[in-house]
This record gives structure tokens, C-alpha cells and sequence, in this order.
């Protein structure tokens, strides 16, 4: 089945929990997937997920044990190789020289290195868990392997090692620039959101207000829609026949769950809107990254 990358018009409500208002089995699902995925933060989008609670148990327990295989990870790691060597044709603006001028020692450019090594490497399985979960909403059916003992499980760690503090900083705590430059980015990317990558980066406010300032006319210019509409595609190929299925996920038992929870069209709009964004969101980060290459 073919999958065209899609915004819903209109933008749907979404109904995100966040990690510390968390409680029970949503918390013990939210420590799950971190787990699994090796990530500091709990994404929006499986936060929006879970306000759907018999959609999303059928979700994780069919994935769980696909992502905590050898080749999810090796899927994540192509996927980002992918986009960051794309990401180079657009030569992002060095921002290193810049950022001493201000007086950032070269640690504090090292933390925001290693804040974004964090997104570098975690918005990948993410990606991947929506696109299957629209994938199959919408009728498709994973065709990969379903024999969980020839399906390596992958052993030790795959994340990179930080010691920078994960803070975001929100909107309520943030000065009067800040918040215009999140205004900036809701009105620049047609969101209703903030995501965690850029509240994260925005800690360091004079540092995000130049990358921003750097990566904002390459997304108003469309210059990288033709890197997030060949990841869109990559990511739809691993989920069609690409990544094996060990849960035996079937598009008619996620139908059936979501069912349960809401209007079918409300929980398929809800995933279209982070399966069209999130190819957007690895692609800004790639490109984030480029800036502070050494």
C-alpha cells in the first residue's frame, strides 16, 4: 500500500499528557518506551498517543518487542545517516565563530552539541512507531517476518552518552524574545506546538534565536520538503516489508482498538499530523546539527 505524505486540514485537537502529570499504567508505559527507545523524553506524539488508551496498548505491545531489535535500531541509525548527509546540500551557516563572538565557551558549544546529538538520535524510532501506526490505520499490513526467535534482539546501548542537563524551556518560562520566536516557529511550520527539540535548545536563548534566524528561510523557501518527502517514503518501504513484525501487528486488531476509543477519523487525523510532521522535525535537526560541525 502507498502512503502519500499528508497535513490534516484542519489541524486536530491533540491531547498530549506530559511526563510529570503521568500516573499508573500511562506512567508505566511512558517509562517503557524511553527504556526501549534510550531516550531522556517522553515524544509528543506517543504523549498524544496515550490519551487514546486501548490504541495505544495495542500499538506498543505489537511494536515492543520490533523496536528493541537489532534491526529497528540499525533502520533508526540509516534513516538519520540519510538525512544528514541530504542536510549537507544545503550548506547551513557555521554558527561556531558566531557563538564565541557572544562569548560561548567552547563547552557550553559542546552542550548544545550534545543536546542535540540526543534529538539526533532519538526522534528516529519515533518516526518510525508513527508511520507504522498510521500505516496501519489506514489499512496497510506490515509483511515482514512474524518469528520472533530469528529476530535478534539488540543487546547493550545505542544511545550517546551526555552529561548536559535535559531542561526545556516553556513558554511560561521563557523572556519576551524567546516566546516570539515560538511564536515564529508555530506560524513558520503551521503547528500548534512547540516540540521538545527546540524548548530544549531555546535553554541557550541567544544561540537559538541564530539558528533559527539561519534554518527559518531554507523551511519558508520549501528547500528541505524533498529530504522529508524521501524520508516520509524510506520510512513507509521499513514498514511495509522492510522491518520484520514479531508482534504480528495487523492493521484490522489497531482499527479495532482505536475504535474503542474515538471516532476512527479522529484518531487517524491525530496520526497524520505527527507522521507528516516528524520527517520535518529529523530534517531541522540535521540541519541544527550541520551548523556546529567542528
Amino acid at each position: 500500500m502507498e502512503l502519500a505524505r499528508l497535513k490534516p486540514d484542519p489541524i486536530p485537537t491533540i491531547h498530549p499528557m506530559p511526563e510529570y502529570l503521568a500516573k499508573g499504567q500511562r506512567l508505566a508505559w511512558y517509562k517503557d518506551m524511553q527504556n526501549v527507545f534510550q531516550v531522556p523524553w517522553m515524544g509528543v506524539v506517543t504523549m498524544a498517543f496515550s490519551h487514546y488508551p486501548h490504541f495505544y496498548k495495542t500499538l506498543w505491545d505489537g511494536a515492543r518487542g520490533l523496536c528493541a531489535s537489532q534491526p529497528y535500531v540499525e533502520a533508526c541509525l540509516e534513516n538519520r545517516a540519510f538525512v544528514e548527509n541530504q542536510v549537507k546540500g544545503l550548506n547551513p551557516t557555521p554558527l561556531c565563530s558566531k557563538l564565541a563572538e557572544l562569548g560561548y565557551a567552547p563547552r557550553e558549544i559542546a552542550d548544545i552539541r550534545q543536546m542535540i546529538e540526543i534529538f539526533s538520535h532519538g526522534n528516529q524510532p519515533y518516526l518510525i512507531l508513527a508511520t507504522m501506526a498510521r500505516y496501519l490505520l489506514e489499512g496497510g499490513e506490515m509483511e515482514g517476518a512474524v518469528f520472533p526467535d530469528a529476530i535478534p534482539a539488540f543487546k547493550g546501548r545505542h544511545a550517546p552518552d551526555y552529561d548536559v542537563p535535559f531542561v526545556l524551556m516553556e513558554a511560561h518560562h521563557a523572556d519576551p524574545d524567546t516566546r516570539a520566536v515560538y511564536d515564529d516557529i508555530k506560524a513558520v511550520l503551521g503547528l500548534p506546538l512547540v516540540n521538545t527539540d527546540y524548548r530544549a535548545l531555546a535553554r541557550w536563548p541567544s544561540y537559538w534565536q541564530l539558528a533559527w534566524a539561519d534554518i527559518r528561510p531554507a523551511l519558508l523557501d520549501a528547500k528541505t520538503d524533498p529530504i522529508c518527502d524521501e524520508l516520509h517514503l524510506r520510512t513507509v518501504d521499513l514498514i511495509r516489508d522492510g522491518l520484520p513484525n514479531p508482534g504480528c501487528l495487523s492493521s484490522s486488531a489497531l482499527i479495532q482498538a482505536a475504535r474503542q476509543d474515538a471516532p476512527l477519523d479522529e484518531v487517524i487525523n491525530m496520526c497524520r499530523l505527527f507522521q507528516w510532521l516528524l520527517p520535518g522535525l529529523v530534517t531541522n535537526v540535521a540541519y541544527l546539527r550541520a551548523q556546529l560541525a567542528e
